[in-house]
């Protein structure tokens, strides 16, 4: 009996600790997550312009009526789907290439590794600058553009073609992103038992069957939080539309988030601005729940 209430006591304690462990992330996640969204919420059915504080008029859902009116809304919407569709399956694929090409066992396997990962470890807003330059319509100050016209092609218009914009930028973030997405996939692949390959060798599996039968099921899991991750940093999508092109040419890259800044900070339109934040915040958290339950196992 006191054994039992030695073990009670114990398993006590070590819930106390674990609650206290955890309470500086709770109030953390509370005060930075929690807190802005009630706010967000709550300057939605107000109007507030942020030249004019003291001035606030309740309005009720008058933000909302004007939100679905409004063409500038739906474009950034469709850009900003239009960017995570393509991005992520292009990340993710691009990430497990480059996670199973720097798993072999090579002389300077590590040295591939830390240039994959890299661009991870630079600001995204020098990344943006340094692809700006890239690709500069100029074939005198664009470093891709002198190359296609040595190669005799006429020069493309990168970031000042509304047709090309917005996958220029989709092709800068995968690679930029990739590497982070593939050091989640290389701890994935190293747990995966190596008796399994080799039994599939013995078999006569061919390397494409050892990877459909072995490599992708043991990395279902992993390819899950992936594709999560990716597409939710994808929906943030900001920086790069904000460095490289403003949102243009004609809108063409102008994101939910982008659209955001630019009623709330640009324009002083906070009271709608957060009603935008508001609809964005659900339509994310939504889009989160449906590729859980598309990924999940029976």
């Amino acid at each position: 009996m006191a054994s039992k209430e030695k073990l009670s006591g114990r398993k006590r304690d070590e819930r106390i600790a674990g609650y206290v462990f955890s309470l500086p992330a709770v109030v953390l996640l509370i005060v930075f997550l929690g807190v802005p969204i009630i706010y967000t919420v709550y300057y939605s059915v107000f109007q507030y312009q942020v030249m004019r504080p003291n001035d606030i008029l309740f309005i009720g859902l008058e933000n909302y009526k004007k939100l679905i009116s409004d063409s500038d809304f739906w474009v950034s919407l469709k850009n900003t789907f239009y960017f995570t569709v393509v991005v992520v399956p292009v990340q993710c694929i691009l990430a497990l290439l480059l996670a199973m090409l720097v798993s072999k066992k090579f002389k300077g396997v590590s040295i591939f590794r830390t240039m994959y990962f890299s661009p991870q470890l630079t600001s995204m807003v020098v990344i943006s600058v340094l692809w700006t330059v890239l690709y500069n319509s100029n074939p005198n100050t664009g470093l891709i553009n002198a190359f296609l016209t040595n190669l005799g092609m006429e020069p493309i218009n990168f970031l000042t073609n509304e047709k090309t914009a917005m996958n220029s930028i989709i092709f800068m973030s995968a690679w930029q992103g990739a590497g982070y997405q593939m050091m989640i996939f290389l701890a994935g692949l190293q747990g995966i038992p190596r008796d399994q390959y080799e039994a599939a060798s013995v078999d006569g599996a061919t390397p494409f069957q050892q990877f459909w039968s072995i490599t992708l099921p043991n990395l279902k899991g992993t390819i899950k939080y992936v594709i999560m991750i990716t597409m939710i940093q994808a929906m943030k999508l900001f920086t790069q539309p904000y460095v490289m092109t403003q949102g243009g040419p004609r809108n063409s890259t102008k994101t939910m988030v982008y659209y955001i800044y630019t009623q709330g900070f640009q324009k002083g339109n906070f009271g709608y601005a957060c009603a935008v934040a508001a609809v964005f915040f659900v339509i994310v958290v939504a889009m989160s729940l449906l590729m859980q339950n598309l990924t999940s196992e029976e």
